[in-house]
């Protein structure tokens, strides 16, 4: 499928692809290739144990003169090809303070510290095993949450769960993988020298200084990172840290009307006159329009995703398996430390820090789901892989080791199965239970800055409904074009909804959208404006004066009028204050939907406004706490 027609049916921030929910659907999406490298790993060892570990201990070496490195291929994995995975990290945790729930600092504080209560509650289990002994190293295996795992699980055993547990579960797992790799950086580290970290450290600075200073320079920052990785490498600290340090350099921001603007008329010179040089005013004036954070994930996080991350599990998950070695695991401290550690510690820590904060601050932190959700989410934290792998290779050897990655991969498959057993159990509950026990009373982040005002908006539906779908469109747009089919049908599905239209024409792409948007208002004032609108979205290719005279006229309008009204701009000031709403929203594209305030940010599709909608409408039924 091309990525034109990919994009059909998504909204004008999904197709910019700043989305939370594409994130998690790469995530998601990958967990299968992960999956099936970890089982690949699995039957590699067990066929031809031999061939395994020459393929991985392989070493390849890079010099230039007498200075080179050289590691076998399994550590070039582990340390090379996993700064790019840490490097998306950083980017997604930087665009979730940037744009998402984090931008409301007050809620970073719970999500942050329970993540954090997770990790502690899996590492006191795991020195529970192993105090006093030689293996009581190792309690930096049993922390960390795998990301790409754990979100996979939560799609397929969870598909009924709140979207909002999802970017919850995506915030814990982030602290996780921070403190994880600070833990790397810091506790596994045997010798740092000192001078080439300063190095490092310096050479990153460069880079920051760059990025603060809008440099775009990304052939040298490239070069600048590559440098630092080297530098901190050579002074003996895993070099993982600059990757991650690295993604949370970047900002991310809404592209703004203005920048996209001036991307159109970029692209248009080109088109009429295309020269190099009005090639590179226009690739210029379309990469500034798109935030690097979102330039970087893009290409970046489907590599990680689908080929350095199953590549890491083809690397580090296979173990030798027979009766007698995983009889021996079971006893094992280490085994069982890992495995109680992910399966009781995580959940507990993460549920219960949850749960202590809620009532230590009155409800003032709160999770943003119910407490069934949070229960279910615990619970898919117990899904350590990556990072605990990465983390067991520095800990562990030999026998050691093949215990810990047994120990882990345990954890991984009775912890999805306890989610779905979780999420099968709360999906048996009455309706209004399941409702109140999933979503919770937290208050949701407002994005629409411009309140609907029934004087003023246009309003289908009842008054006091308890959801408020509002768009933002454009008349010639073929995207609102077919939003508006599935907007009638969810009208008619449900009848306590009300819609709201607002305008924003795009008129740089669709020069008739603002007289068309003008024509509505004008029917609007003879007592017509839904059967207007209905008639330009039926006929979105003839937008002229004269077919918008007919249009009126066929509704039984005084087409006379409207046209002069048309002549005068009377109608104007009234759309120019629909697009100024759109911009104190941040509204880029067309359509653009809220539902009860909150930015829907996935599909306008029949099924995916359904689902926004219904759980817009539980959610209002349940008594608010804040």
């Amino acid at each position: 499928m091309s990525e034109a027609l990919a994009q059909v049916g998504r909204t004008a921030r999904a197709r910019a692809d700043t989305a939370l929910r594409r994130f998690l659907g790469t995530e998601t999406g990958s967990a299968a290739v992960l999956f099936a490298a970890a089982v690949a790993a699995l039957a590699w060892v067990n066929l031809d144990n031999g061939s395994y570990l020459r393929v991985w201990h392989t070493t390849l070496a890079i010099r230039v003169g007498d200075a080179g490195i050289q590691m076998d291929l399994q550590e070039w994995v582990n340390s090379g090809l996993m700064t790019f995975f840490f490097l998306v990290i950083g980017l997604e945790a930087r665009r979730e303070f940037d744009l998402g729930e984090f931008r409301e600092r007050s809620r970073v504080v719970l999500p942050m510290l329970a993540g954090l209560g997770g990790m502690l509650g899996a590492i006191g289990i795991y020195l529970a095993f192993n105090a006093g002994g030689q293996s009581a190293h190792g309690w930096g295996t049993a922390m960390s949450t795998d990301t790409a795992f754990a979100l996979g699980v939560l799609a397929v055993v969870g598909k009924k769960v709140p979207e909002r547990l999802r970017g919850f579960i995506l915030t814990v797992v982030v602290v996780d993988d921070l403190l994880a790799l600070l833990v790397i950086a810091t506790v596994y580290t045997d010798e740092v020298v000192w001078q080439k970290f300063w190095i490092a450290v310096a050479l990153f600075v460069a880079i920051a200084v760059g990025v603060q200073l809008r440099l775009r320079l990304g052939l040298l920052f490239f070069g600048l990172g590559v440098a630092s990785w080297v530098a901190m490498f050579s002074s003996g600290v895993d070099p993982l840290v600059v990757g991650l340090a690295g993604g949370l350099l970047f900002c991310a921001t809404q592209a703004s009307r203005s920048n996209l603007e001036e991307a159109t008329d970029r692209f248009r010179g080109f088109r009429e006159q295309p020269t190099p040089a009005l090639l590179r005013e226009a690739s210029v004036a379309l990469n500034a329009s798109v935030s690097t954070n979102d330039r970087l994930q893009q290409l970046y996080h489907p590599w990680t995703s689908y080929v350095v991350v199953p590549l890491f599990a083809l690397a580090n998950a296979g173990i030798h398996l027979d009766g007698q070695f995983i009889l021996d695991s079971f006893r094992s401290p280490i085994t069982l430390g890992i495995l109680l550690g992910y399966l009781v510690g995580k959940p507990v820590g993460v549920v219960g820090t949850c749960w202590v904060l809620t009532k230590l601050t009155r409800g003032r932190l709160r999770p943003p789901v119910g407490w069934a959700a949070v229960g279910g989410g615990g619970a898919i934290t117990g899904v350590g892989f990556t990072v605990s792998l990465l983390i067991a290779s520095l800990a562990f050897h030999n026998t050691d080791l093949e215990r810990a990655k047994f120990g882990i991969l345990c954890a991984a498959v009775f912890s999805s199965l306890i989610t779905w057993a979780w999420f099968a159990v709360v999906a048996r509950m009455p309706k209004y239970t399941r409702i109140r026990l999933l979503l919770g009373g937290s208050e949701m982040i407002v994005d629409l800055a411009d309140p609907v005002d029934p004087e003023r908006d246009h309003i289908r539906g009842p008054a006091d409904a308890p959801v408020t779908l509002l768009e933002y469109g454009d008349y010639e747009c073929p995207y609102c074009g077919q939003a508006e089919d599935s907007v009638r049908e969810l009208l008619a599905e449900i009848g306590d909804l009300r819609y709201v239209w607002r305008h924003l024409p795009l008129e740089d792409v669709h020069p008739r959208a603002r007289l068309a948007a003008e024509a509505a208002e004008a029917a609007g004032a003879q007592g017509a404006f839904w059967e207007m609108h209905r008639k330009l979205f039926e006929h979105q290719d003839a937008l002229t004066p004269k077919d918008l005279r007919l249009y009126a006229e066929e509704l039984g309008l005084d087409g006379e009028r409207v046209l002069q009204e048309l002549r005068d701009r009377t109608w104007a000031d009234r759309v120019a204050a629909d697009v100024d709403s759109a911009d104190e929203s941040d509204v880029a594209g067309t359509p653009t939907f809220f539902v009860n305030g909150v930015r829907h940010t996935g599909a306008y599709d029949l099924q995916s406004l359904l689902r926004a909608v219904r759980e817009a409408r539980g959610r209002a039924a349940l008594p608010s706490r804040r």
